[in-house]
């Protein structure tokens, strides 16, 4: 790719997604040693319990994020749960973040763990995105002893999906003349931004991998997926247009999720809610940014859709205090008399973080 990228008199960018392996739970085997070559999880135990990370060791089992706890000690009997420890991993997270700004000022963070990185003119006058990578992949490794792997590429779809091929402690290169045909041959339900529920509607419509996507037309695509269609339109031939935006404070930050059978019950609904709180949650904080309302979405079977939101006198000062006004707003549309098909969370309100001392409550990440 980085050939290509000198010889391109247009300047091909050059994008690099990091992403920390198993984070939340190499953290912890990090500083317990009798964790370490054993399946562990974070997150609670208890029967409402979901896990929030997984070690590679419990992965072997089936184990993964988002996953109720009771179900992962199915799966694996001998899994060792522990208490999640945010005050750590925020830690850990800005000294990842540190690293980042040795290379380049263009770091877009995703959450704690990743992030994505514009290097195509960087601080260290480097030529070669893969070489910036390896430095930074050590870097992180010689300060914090834990492992992250990279993607790299000419955009953050591409960058996005190159990381996860040589999972864990590895880096991968999906370059200009090869990202087109990559993206042809990727199953569909393995796409960055395509979720179970959307993967199963490309299934029922006759696509399955990334060149039945480029079949369809963009009319096609915006029929069936509304303002998705242009992003499926582009990512089907290696396109995407969207840029690094370091330091941005957004207007609201959400995520949803369409479910594969209606949801009746509070339960099933708290465990599907609570991985998209700590999404948004995790954005804010490694973006450094607070809020002071919290929406919650509701679409039940007959798509009609309801909302309802929470407004603190303070910023949320903690994932907790979302959780907890999530979780009240939940319980109030129980019983339900309709199915649900799609929860969401909403964050909005939302202002840069006060400086370290100026307001210890709204320090407090958990």
């Amino acid at each position: 790719m980085d050939n290509a990228i000198r010889d391109n008199g247009n300047r091909q960018r050059k994008v690099i997604h990091v992403d920390m392996d198993a984070f939340y739970a190499s953290v912890e085997q990090r500083d317990n040693p009798d964790l370490r070559g054993k399946p562990v999880a974070v997150g609670g135990s208890e029967a409402r319990g979901v896990v929030a990370a997984a070690s590679y060791e419990a992965r072997k089992y089936g184990v993964h994020s988002a996953m109720p706890s009771v179900t992962a000690k199915r799966k694996c009997p001998d899994l060792l749960f522990v208490r999640p420890r945010f005050d750590v991993y925020k830690a850990v997270s800005l000294q990842i973040r540190e690293i980042f700004a040795e290379y380049t000022a263009m770091i877009e963070p995703l959450s704690l763990d990743e992030a994505y990185l514009d290097v195509t003119e960087n601080l260290k006058g480097m030529d070669i995105a893969t070489e910036i990578a390896l430095e930074i992949r050590a870097k992180i490794e010689a300060a914090t002893g834990l492992n992250a792997s990279a993607g790299i590429s000419y955009n953050k779809f591409l960058a996005k999906m190159a990381s996860d091929l040589n999972k864990p402690n590895g880096q991968a290169v999906i370059t200009p003349k090869n990202g087109p045909a990559f993206v042809e041959a990727l199953p569909v339900k393995k796409f960055h931004g395509v979720g179970p529920a959307t993967a199963e509607k490309m299934h029922r419509l006759g696509i399955e991998i990334g060149a039945d996507l480029k079949a369809r037309s963009l009319d096609f695509l915006i029929e069936h997926f509304g303002k998705s269609g242009p992003y499926f339109y582009g990512i089907a031939r290696g396109i995407d247009d969207r840029q690094i935006k370091p330091n941005r404070v957004r207007k609201s930050v959400g995520a949803e999720d369409t479910f594969m059978t209606d949801i009746h019950w509070f339960d099933p609904a708290w465990e599907g809610i609570r991985p998209l709180i700590e999404k948004v949650w995790g954005y804010c904080d490694a973006n450094e940014i607070s809020a002071k309302t919290v929406t919650l979405k509701v679409k039940y079977a007959n798509f009609t859709q309801i909302t309802r939101s929470k407004t603190a006198a303070m910023p949320f000062g903690s994932f907790v205090e979302v959780e907890n006004a999530v979780n009240s707003l939940l319980q109030a549309i129980f019983p339900a008399n309709r199915g649900i098909r799609l929860l969401g969370v909403t964050l909005s309100s939302l202002e840069r973080k006060a400086a370290e001392g100026a307001s210890p409550q709204l320090l407090l990440f958990r």
